[in-house]
């Protein structure tokens, strides 16, 4: 069986090399350059930018990229499974599906599933890394679609952001609303339900913010003695491994997995961004 997954998963270029999964790179143009998410461009090169005022521009996974995959794929009459950015966010399941449904006219036995995951960053490279372990694992591939399908729909996530006016550049805010909420040191708690972007509490203080996505945590997530913490970062490891110290001290997760946010979604919510990752129920 043959995983796909595209780069707004936020996994590092070495995962899909060491665990066989297909990547599909988004795309990010900054000063009038082009850019294949994870294959050309390193997530520190956006955010470099992004402090020197550059304001880059994001675009889905190109239909070639697709084609070729999927047509090899059909050709080899392989399983494949991808597992997409949520389709509230990008414009790239949609394509997906549009381009399988043309290689299915011409191999009407493709056997191809694509799941809209609803999610993004690392709560969907979770879902990726979930998936790889129970192919690896020998999972029937109608149970495992199954299970990611379930998985995704409990994957919660909680963020916040260190500079407001990415959000507003991105149309997120208004451009009054980030400038106020500058001045007042105001972090957002953003979280995502239904695959879209929906702010959830105003907190003045980033160290404030984190506490209360930690109380949050509490409330939604249970008990996390047998939970993965996922914590993503826009070029702040320092912090996020405090802010590990701090959930490891109230809430004891079973382990953490700590990346960067990448090129593309670091394009939207800037440097300094902090995202967290569980899942609601216990799987």
């Amino acid at each position: 069986m043959k995983i796909f997954a595209d780069s707004a998963s936020d996994l590092p270029k070495h995962f899909f090399e060491d665990y066989k999964v297909d990547l599909f790179p988004l795309r990010v143009e900054i000063n009038n350059n082009e850019y294949q998410d994870i294959i050309e461009i390193e997530p520190k090169t956006v955010y470099d930018a992004m402090r020197q005022g550059a304001v880059p521009k994001t675009s889905q996974v190109s239909p070639e990229a697709f084609l070729k995959q999927f047509e090899q794929l059909a050709k080899n009459n392989e399983e494949g499974l991808y597992i997409a950015f949520s389709s509230n966010l990008s414009g790239t399941y949609n394509t997906a599906v549009m381009i399988a449904s043309q290689v299915r006219e011409q191999y009407p036995e493709f056997k191809l599933k694509i799941i809209d995951s609803k999610c993004a960053s690392l709560g969907y490279g979770l879902l990726v890394k979930e998936a790889v372990k129970l192919r690896d694992d020998g999972m029937a591939f109608s149970d495992l679609i199954a299970h990611i399908d379930k998985l995704a729909q409990h994957m919660t996530h909680l963020f916040t952001v260190e500079n407001l006016d990415y959000l507003a550049a991105g149309g997120r805010l208004s451009k009054s609303s980030a400038f106020i909420g500058g001045l007042l040191s105001i972090k957002p708690i953003l979280h995502v339900e239904d695959g879209k972007l929906i702010p959830l509490e105003k907190i003045r203080g980033r160290k404030k913010a984190i506490n209360r996505i930690i109380d949050i945590m509490a409330e939604r997530g249970g008990d996390f003695s047998n939970k993965v913490v996922g914590i993503s970062h826009a070029d702040d490891i320092e912090f996020a491994n405090e802010v590990k110290s701090l959930m490891q001290d109230k809430l004891h997760p079973k382990a953490f997995e700590i990346t960067s946010i990448g090129a593309v979604i670091g394009a939207h919510v800037g440097p300094g961004t902090i995202a967290i990752f569980f899942t609601d129920k216990e799987y």
